[in-house]
């Protein structure tokens, strides 16, 4: 049972990994997002199998702090504005009113944000 419980660990460490490389080349804020709950989940599951293999119950209350922390992070995302904090619907003083595009945030690679 221990091998299993170690390549589980192994697996799940490995799947963090992925997940580090999605959260750098992701495009979007969402992109990111869903990789750092996906590092929340996977910690989870990592203190978890190591509470078993080690016989350390104090590992599941991590374990429970890190799914608090993940349902605040993730409700704290979803009623963040579009924009971010500092974007506003106003234009620019100099800015005209015909013929402009109807947003003026950029994504990380320079497009309209729509």
């Amino acid at each position: 049972m221990t091998a299993v419980l170690v390549a589980f660990t192994v697996f799940l460490l490995l799947n963090l990994a992925a997940g580090l490389v999605r959260a750098h080349r992701g495009p979007t804020a969402s992109d990111r997002m869903s990789a750092a709950l996906l590092f929340g989940s996977t910690m989870v599951a990592i203190l978890l199998v190591l509470a078993e293999l080690h016989a350390q119950p104090a590992l599941r209350d991590v374990a429970l702090l890190f799914v608090m922390f993940a349902a605040i992070l993730s409700v704290a995302f979803a009623g963040m504005p579009a924009g971010g904090a500092g974007d506003t619907d106003e234009g620019s003083p100099g800015e005209s009113e015909g013929g402009a595009e109807p947003s003026s945030r950029r994504d990380d690679d320079g497009e309209p944000v729509r």
